[in-house]
């Protein structure tokens, strides 16, 4: 069994950086320049397009700060949020990897740093005797929930109950079209 080195405690991160810092810029969807064939006479879908560049935006700070407060890198979060949400199943490295875009490499060097922090743990595969098998701990599936209680925080605080079987229906229906768009540009 790997060291189970505890982890670390949130920290607190400085008030001031001597980072340049973009300020947060209200754009009108209406002015956003529609990439070609785009949306001449439909503004609506400018503003969903505007709305879902800024949503990506503003989660990618919150993952940063959220993996920062952990003495963690985004990469590693949202690992450990992957493996949270297997419901306790383990996974192969190359089915991370493939999930999370990593070359065998960068998933090593993540296994590597988050099992010393006793976040996950690498076993046999039972099935593949040639292969592990990468579960997360108590205390990487902690983690998971801690961020995954953070999200549900700010999706609660946004979305009425009643809208939120819609929401999720509109975000599974453009998770679907982004993948299929992706699986069409790649074959080609």
């Amino acid at each position: 069994m790997p060291d189970a080195s505890p982890v670390l405690p949130p920290r607190s991160l400085p008030s001031t950086s001597s980072a340049p810092v973009s300020p947060d810029v209200d754009v009108d969807p209406a002015a956003v320049v529609p990439p070609s064939g785009g949306w001449p006479g439909d503004p609506a879908l400018g503003r969903v397009v505007e709305a879902f560049r800024l949503l990506q935006v503003r989660h990618a700070r919150l993952l940063a700060h959220e993996s920062a407060t952990r003495g963690l890198n985004v990469t590693d979060t949202r690992f450990l949020v992957h493996l949270g949400a297997t419901d306790g199943h383990a996974t192969t490295p190359k089915q991370a990897g493939d999930q999370l875009e990593l070359s065998t490499g960068a998933m090593t060097s993540l296994l590597d740093r988050l099992e010393r922090r006793g976040l996950v743990e690498r076993r046999p595969n039972p099935g593949d005797r040639r292969s592990i098998l990468v579960q997360s701990t108590p205390a990487g599936l902690a983690v998971a929930r801690e961020v995954g209680d953070t999200w549900a925080a700010v999706f609660g605080a946004a979305i009425a109950p009643a809208d939120r079987t819609a929401v999720a229906s509109a975000f599974e229906a453009i998770g679907a079209s982004l993948d299929g768009h992706h699986r069409a540009v790649t074959a080609r």
